[in-house]
């Protein structure tokens, strides 16, 4: 049955989580909502929230540190990419730095309250799965270091914009670590086998033309642009087919370890959601030469 569709395209996601097919009224997702602008601090002021219209910001902000994310950053980080992923006034996520750095990874010199490392360890994995699985999508506005941990954040990320003074490293072998925050996975998927062994063995830092040819950055754009070009960028994601979109973005994470035929029967699949969501106000704003509106709601009553 059509309703149950967001749940056999893959194991549990958040698909299952996300409410699909609001119980809210007609307009709580529009892609045009009554704008809503405000901050919010949590865990102190580790990470700054806000929202503007459609568009939910996190930004890391502990600059004399470089953003590296202690304990507190951590939980703020986790609890805005949760509020985004329940929120359906968010249509999409942006995850920045204060002060002209993005993320300095892990900050190795904070109080870890004798927890065990291992426990330690899956509970920022529990935040890298949330970012993974955010079923909206996400942009990473990188200035400065992302390094670390802070660069597998950046690439944890659906698109990454950088300006030209980026740096990036896997920094882990040079303090002694092995690869974190999903590092691993996300880096021969997005550079290739060789290219992911050369930076995770080196540890060596890069810019941000050569991030960029490696496919690691989307965009690279002047200080002076970035801010407004990100911000661009949201609101056209924002705008998109909100359940279009997150299939999409399932699929393709689905895809590198399905066969042609899982991933045709899941692209089917989809698309008969889409049929019944939002790909009719495409249809009519086609036919009437207008712009559509994508609401992201269930059609069938």
């Amino acid at each position: 049955m059509l309703a149950r569709f967001p749940g056999d395209l893959g194991p549990p996601g958040p698909f299952q989580r996300a409410r699909w097919f609001s119980s809210r009224s007609r307009g709580a997702v529009r892609a045009a909502p009554v704008p809503r602008r405000w901050v919010s601090k949590v865990d102190g002021d580790e990470v700054l929230v806000t929202q503007d219209g459609a568009v939910l910001t996190a930004t890391i902000n502990r600059p004399r540190r470089k953003n590296a994310l202690d304990t507190a950053a951590w939980n703020g980080l986790h609890e805005a990419v949760a509020k985004a992923a329940a929120d359906d006034s968010v249509r999409c996520v942006v995850i920045t730095g204060a002060d002209g750095d993005f993320c300095a990874g892990a900050d190795l010199s904070g109080d870890r309250g004798g927890q065990h490392p291992l426990h330690r360890m899956h509970g920022i994995n529990d935040i890298a799965l949330a970012l993974h699985e955010l079923p909206k999508p996400s942009v990473a506005k990188v200035r400065g270091v992302a390094v670390g941990a802070g660069w597998n954040l950046a690439l944890g990320c659906d698109l990454v914009v950088c300006t030209p003074d980026a740096r990036f490293s896997q920094i882990f072998a040079k303090r002694g670590l092995s690869l974190d925050f999903g590092g691993s996975w996300l880096l021969p998927r997005i550079v290739g086998m060789q290219q992911a062994k050369r930076l995770a063995l080196l540890g060596e830092i890069i810019g941000a033309e050569e991030a960029h040819e490696l496919g690691a950055v989307t965009w690279v754009r002047e200080d002076a642009e970035i801010d407004g070009f990100v911000a661009d960028l949201a609101e056209r994601l924002a705008q998109g087919p909100p359940i279009a979109l997150a299939q999409n973005k399932q699929m393709l994470h689905a895809g590198s370890h399905q066969s042609l035929r899982e991933a045709l029967e899941n692209e089917a699949r989809a698309q008969a959601i889409n049929f019944a969501t939002d790909a009719p106000a495409a249809r009519t704003a086609f036919v009437n030469k207008t712009e559509p509106e994508f609401t992201g709601e269930w059609m069938v009553r």
